[in-house]
C-alpha cells in the first residue's frame, strides 16, 4: 500500500488519473509501468485509512506493541505537520479564523528549513508554490505548499559562523540559558527605547543562502548582507541574529502575498516545529505579516499528525477532520504589534528591492 500523499507530492500521481504512463517512458523507466506498475505500487490509500490487516507478527514482537494493531497510511514529515496544528479548535482565542473555514490557515512547519501549508476547497495555482494536490494533507481539500530551504539551518550558520560566538556561549553557558534565550534578552538590553525589531533599520539580510525555493523557485539566489560594520562584539552578533529571523519571516510574508494573489485568504499562522519555541521567531513573524500566530500546545506537531492519522484507522474517530479538531490543541496567541506596521513594509520594500538588486548585478556580469 502506497500513501497518496507521497505518490501525489513526490511523484507523478494525481487521485483522479493515477499514475501519468507517458511521464515514465519519456524519462526512459517505461519498465515501471509493467504489471500495472507493481514495482512501485498500485494500491494507494488516503491518509489515515488503515493498511492492510494491521501490525504483522513480526513487526508487533520488534515493536513490544500488540500484533494486528491498527497501522495507517501516512503522511510526509511536514504535512503531518500541517495536520497536527491547522485543524485545532480555536473558540475563545478572538482570532479572525473562528467561525471560518480551515482555509484562512495557514500551518508553518519551522526547522531546518520551514513548509508553509494552505489548503483551499477548489485548486488553486500559485506561481513558485508547489500544488495544488488534491486530498494530499486534509482529505476532500486541495494543498499548496510553500518552502523556505533554510530557516534554523541559516539562523545556526549566521549566529556560530560570528566572530563573537565563542563569548556568546560562555555567557550562555555561565547564565544556564540556550544561546538564542540569551541572545534574545540581550537584545532587551541594547534595544534601549526602541522597539528590538528597530534596531535593524541599518542591516538587511537577503535569507537565500541556499537558493529561493518559494515564492522564486531559483536556486542560484545567494544570500545577501547590507549595513556591515567593523564591530566584532556580542552586540554586532545579536543584531545580524535579529535581521537573520526578520528575513526569514520577511521571506514568510512574501510567499503569503503570492499565494494572496492568487486565491487564497488566509487570516492566522499556525506555527509549530523547533522554530516555534524561540519567542523572537514568533513576535517577528505576527509583526512582519500582520496576522495573529497561534502556537500549538504540543511542539512536536509532526507526532500530533502521526497520532491523527493512528487515530482514524483504528476507528477512533470517523474522520481526519473530527481527529483533528479533537487532538490539535492550542497552547498560545501571539499578536501582531501593529503600531510597527510602517517600519516593517520599509523593511520588506528593502527586502523586495536586494533581490532585485542581486539579479542586476548577476545580469551585468553575465554580460562579460
Amino acid at each position: 500500500s502506497r500513501s497518496l500523499c507521497t505518490v501525489v507530492c513526490k511523484w507523478t500521481y494525481t487521485s483522479d488519473r493515477g499514475w501519468d504512463d507517458s511521464f515514465w517512458k519519456m524519462i526512459g523507466l517505461e519498465d515501471l509501468v509493467k504489471d500495472k506498475y507493481e514495482k512501485i505500487g498500485n494500491h494507494v490509500l488516503s491518509p489515515g485509512e488503515a493498511v492492510g490487516k494491521g501490525l504483522t507478527p513480526d513487526a508487533a514482537k520488534d515493536l513490544g506493541l500488540p500484533e494486528g494493531i491498527a497501522v495507517a497510511a501516512s503522511l510526509i514529515d511536514a504535512h503531518a505537520g500541517g495536520l497536527g496544528v491547522i485543524g485545532a479548535d480555536v473558540k475563545g482565542h478572538n482570532l479572525p479564523c473562528e467561525n471560518q473555514p480551515i482555509t484562512s490557515r495557514l500551518a508553518m512547519i519551522c526547522g531546518t528549513s520551514s513548509c508553509h501549508m494552505g489548503v483551499s476547497e477548489s485548486p488553486i495555482f500559485v506561481p513558485g508554490v508547489w500544488g495544488p494536490y488534491f486530498s494530499a494533507m486534509v482529505p476532500g481539500l486541495w494543498l499548496n505548499e510553500g518552502g523556505q530551504s533554510a530557516t534554523g539551518k541559516l539562523i545556526d550558520h549566521v549566529v556560530r559562523g560570528h566572530v563573537a560566538f565563542p563569548e556568546l556561549e560562555a555567557k550562555a553557558a555561565a547564565s544556564a540559558h540556550s544561546i538564542y534565550t540569551y541572545l534574545n534578552s540581550h537584545l532587551d538590553l541594547i534595544k534601549k527605547s526602541l522597539p528590538v525589531g528597530f534596531l535593524t533599520v541599518d542591516l538587511h539580510v537577503w535569507p537565500d543562502f541556499h537558493g529561493n525555493r518559494s515564492p522564486l523557485t531559483d536556486l542560484t539566489l545567494k544570500g545577501m548582507v547590507v549595513g556591515l560594520t567593523l564591530s566584532r562584539g556580542l552586540d554586532e552578533l545579536a543584531l545580524i541574529y535579529l535581521a537573520t529571523i526578520q528575513a526569514i519571516a520577511l521571506g514568510t510574508r512574501h510567499i503569503l502575498e503570492v499565494m494572496q494573489a492568487a486565491g487564497h485568504d488566509i487570516s492566522t499562522l499556525f506555527l509549530c516545529g523547533g522554530l516555534s519555541k524561540n519567542p523572537l521567531f514568533v513576535q517577528m513573524h505576527a509583526d512582519i505579516t500582520g496576522k495573529p500566530v497561534v502556537l500549538s500546545k504540543e511542539v512536536e506537531s509532526v507526532l500530533v499528525g502521526a497520532a491523527i492519522l493512528g487515530a482514524c484507522a483504528s476507528g477512533d474517530f470517523a474522520s481526519i477532520q473530527e481527529a483533528m479538531a479533537k487532538m490539535g490543541k492550542i497552547g498560545r496567541v501571539v499578536q501582531p504589534n501593529h503600531e510597527h506596521k510602517r517600519f516593517y513594509d520599509k523593511k520588506y520594500e528593502v527586502f523586495l528591492k536586494l533581490v532585485e538588486h542581486q539579479r542586476e548585478y548577476r545580469s551585468i556580469m553575465n554580460s562579460l
